[in-house]
C-alpha cells in the first residue's frame, strides 16, 4: 500500500518541490545559510505544506483519470487497481486539508495561496486539463508557484527569485504541451480537447517553439536585472537547443515520452544551477 501510494503522489517530484525551495532559500537569499532554514521551523512547514498541496492535487488528478490513464499508459496504472477511488478521495482531503492549514500556520496570505493552488488543482482535474492551453498554463502556474513562494516568505533577492520563477514556468508550460503530444491517443478517445487535439500536432509544435524563444526573451530582459543570472544563460540556451530538435524530428508517441523527460532533465539542471550561487 505504502510503495503504491508512494507512486500515485509521485513522490520523486513531490521530493523535487521540496529540493527547490530549500536551495531556492538557502543559495539565492543573501542572509541564509543551509543551518538558519533548516532551523527556521516556519519555512519547514512552507514546505511541508507545499508538499501536501501538491500531492492531494495528483491524487484527485488520478482520481477523475482512470479510464484515461488505462489508454494511455496502463502498465503504471494505480488508482483504482491497487487503491480504491475512496482511498483515493480521502487521501486527496486530508493531505490539501494539512496543506491549508500549514500555510495558514505561517501566514494568512499563504494560507489563502494554498487554498487558491488546492482549489486549481481540483478545477484542472475536472474541467480545465480537457480544454487547450488552459490545462497547461494551470499547472506552469502552479509550478512557478512553489518556487516563488521562497520570495513570499523572505521578501528578498527578488530579480533571482523571480528569474527561477520563469524558468519554473515556461519548462513546466512546455513539459506539459509536450505530455498532451504524447497522450494524444488517449486524450481524443475520451473527448478531450488538449491542443494538439484542437489545432494539430505541427501547429502545436509552432506553439511550443513561439514559447521558447519567449522563454529565452524573458531571460535576457532579467539578466539586466540581475546579471549573475549569466552564468546559467548557456547551459540554458543549449538545452533548449536540444528540445528544439528533438521537436523538429518527433512524430511518434515514444518520440515525445523521451522529450518530456529531457524537459524534465532540464529542470533538474535548472535547479542544481543555484549551486553557483554559492
Amino acid at each position: 500500500m505504502v510503495i503504491h501510494f508512494a507512486k500515485i503522489v509521485r513522490w520523486p517530484n513531490l521530493l523535487i518541490i521540496a529540493v527547490t525551495q530549500y536551495l531556492a532559500a538557502v543559495l539565492l537569499i543573501s542572509d541564509n545559510s543551509f543551518e538558519s532554514v533548516l532551523h527556521d521551523s516556519a519555512f519547514m512547514v512552507l514546505i511541508i505544506s507545499t508538499i501536501f498541496i501538491a500531492a492531494g492535487g495528483y491524487l484527485i488528478n488520478d482520481y477523475y483519470d482512470i479510464k484515461i490513464d488505462y489508454v494511455n499508459k496502463p502498465d503504471r496504472v494505480v488508482a483504482g487497481r491497487f487503491i480504491s477511488r475512496r482511498q483515493i478521495l480521502f487521501a486527496h482531503t486530508l493531505l490539501t486539508a494539512l496543506g491549508i492549514l500549514g500555510g495558514t500556520y505561517v501566514s494568512i496570505k499563504i494560507g489563502m495561496l494554498n487554498v487558491l493552488a488546492a482549489g486549481l488543482l481540483w478545477l484542472y482535474s475536472n474541467q480545465l486539463k480537457r480544454m487547450p492551453l488552459w490545462g497547461n498554463f494551470a499547472i506552469a502556474s502552479l509550478t512557478a508557484l512553489s518556487v516563488y513562494l521562497v520570495y513570499f516568505y523572505y521578501q528578498q533577492s527578488f530579480f533571482l527569485i523571480l528569474s527561477y520563477t520563469a524558468f519554473a514556468f515556461y519548462m513546466s508550460l512546455i513539459r506539459e504541451i509536450i505530455k498532451d503530444m504524447e497522450d494524444l491517443k488517449g486524450d481524443k478517445a475520451f473527448g478531450l480537447r488538449t491542443l494538439p487535439i484542437s489545432i494539430g500536432m505541427h501547429k502545436t509544435k509552432n506553439a511550443i517553439y513561439f514559447i521558447i524563444v519567449l522563454f529565452l526573451l524573458t531571460v535576457s530582459y532579467l539578466l539586466f536585472e540581475e546579471p549573475k543570472f549569466f552564468k546559467v544563460l548557456g547551459g540554458l540556451f543549449l538545452s533548449l537547443l536540444i528540445l528544439f530538435i528533438g521537436i523538429t524530428r518527433a512524430d511518434k508517441p515514444n518520440d515525445y515520452k523521451r522529450l518530456s523527460r529531457w524537459s524534465k532533465i532540464i529542470m533538474l539542471l535548472g535547479l542544481l544551477s543555484m549551486l553557483l550561487f554559492l
